[in-house]
This record gives C-alpha cells, sequence and structure tokens, in this order.
C-alpha cells in the first residue's frame, strides 16, 4: 500500500477507538438506519455535520453541494430529500450554510471561474432577491455574511417548497425544515429563526398539493 497510506492508519485508529467506548457499534449500525435528521449542507471541508452537532455515523444523514444549494431540478438532492423523507421518515430536515463560503464569495465575483459559474448562477438569483437590503450594509463582510444567511433561507423555503416535503405533511407525516448557519472562526451554529413545520405555513400560491 503506497498510497495515501496514512488515511488507512488513521481509519484503523479511529474504529479503534470507537469499538473501545463501545464494542457492539459497528455491528449495530450495519444493521440499521435510523437518522431523525437530514442535514443539507456545503461541501466545504471545513463543516463536517456529524462533528459540528458531535453525532455519530448513523444518527444523521447528508447531502452536501456549494454552497448548500437546493435547486428544483437537482435530481441528486431531491433524491437524497425523497429518500430521507419517504424511507427514512426523518423528522427534521436542516439546511446549514456557513459564513466565508467560497461558493457565496465567487458569486460575487465579477470574472469567470467556469462550469461552476452555472451553479452559481441560483445564488445570485438570491443576490438579486434581497439586493436592495445587501446593499444597504456598510462594509463588503456584512455584505457577504448577510447573503451567506439569505441563502440558506431561500434554500429552506426551496425544501418546503418541493413535492416531497409537501406530500409528507399532507399525509400526517411529522417534518420540520430548519434554517442554520455555521461560522467556521469559532465553531458556533445560529439558529436563522425560519422553521417550517406544515403546509399550512406556506403561502398559498406555494402549495402544490
Amino acid at each position: 500500500m503506497k498510497v495515501l497510506k496514512h488515511l488507512f492508519d488513521n481509519n484503523k485508529n479511529w474504529a479503534a477507538k470507537i469499538k473501545a467506548a463501545d464494542p457492539d457499534f459497528f455491528a449495530k449500525l450495519s444493521r440499521q438506519q435510523r437518522p431523525e435528521y437530514l442535514w443539507i449542507g456545503c461541501a466545504d471541508s471545513r463543516v463536517p455535520a456529524n462533528e459540528i452537532v458531535n453525532m455519530l455515523p448513523g444518527e444523521i444523514f447528508v447531502h452536501r453541494n456549494i454552497a448548500n444549494v437546493v435547486v428544483h431540478t437537482d435530481l441528486n438532492c431531491l433524491s437524497v430529500i425523497q429518500y430521507a423523507v419517504e424511507v427514512l421518515k426523518v423528522r427534521h430536515i436542516i439546511v446549514c450554510g456557513h459564513y466565508d463560503c467560497g461558493g457565496i464569495t465567487a458569486a460575487l465575483e465579477n470574472s469567470e471561474h467556469g462550469l461552476i459559474d452555472n451553479w452559481l448562477r441560483h445564488i445570485k438569483d438570491v443576490y438579486r432577491f434581497h439586493k436592495q437590503e445587501i446593499e444597504t450594509l456598510p462594509t463588503e463582510k456584512e455584505r457577504l455574511d448577510r447573503l451567506c444567511e439569505l441563502n440558506v433561507m431561500e434554500q429552506v423555503a426551496n425544501v418546503c417548497h418541493t413535492t416531497i416535503v409537501q406530500n409528507a405533511w399532507q399525509s400526517g407525516q411529522p417534518l420540520t425544515v430548519h434554517g442554520w448557519i455555521y461560522r467556521v472562526s469559532d465553531g458556533i451554529l445560529k439558529d436563522l429563526n425560519v422553521c417550517t413545520s406544515g403546509i399550512d405555513e406556506l403561502p398559498q400560491f406555494q402549495r402544490i398539493v
């Protein structure tokens, strides 16, 4: 084994540490997956879902992409949501962004980044929706921070507008969608106070079932 041997060594040490704390952990983990939470987060390597909320493998179902975007044409994300809601029966969907997000920063730059510019267009739309509010902020950092927050809020709305989530609510399945943001510089989560637990909390024109 000549390539990335240190990662295999790290894996063995990690598995041994887990088994020392709970000898049956991996046996139990292999038999079932029953998380109560779906985490939709950013692909940024500094934002690991399990570690942020101090949970072990098996306790949280995770989907990550650049800038934690939920797009109605993204079959990858929608498939994850469907599996989490309809099969795993999660009770909470958490959209978690983070400050100092490279995707958010790139979306505001007037330069070409390649293929990713097509993905960043969704964030530019969020900026366009909230341009008046964002541009009243005095510093670039404040504008970027606010766009990070507003992006989470928009993605929470996008999750709530899916047929998957609305069908779950219509059938009486308990499910709540949350919007959080994480600060890499201190490791602390912030609740953005966007939380939806039922179809009756949506505007009438956004209800599709």
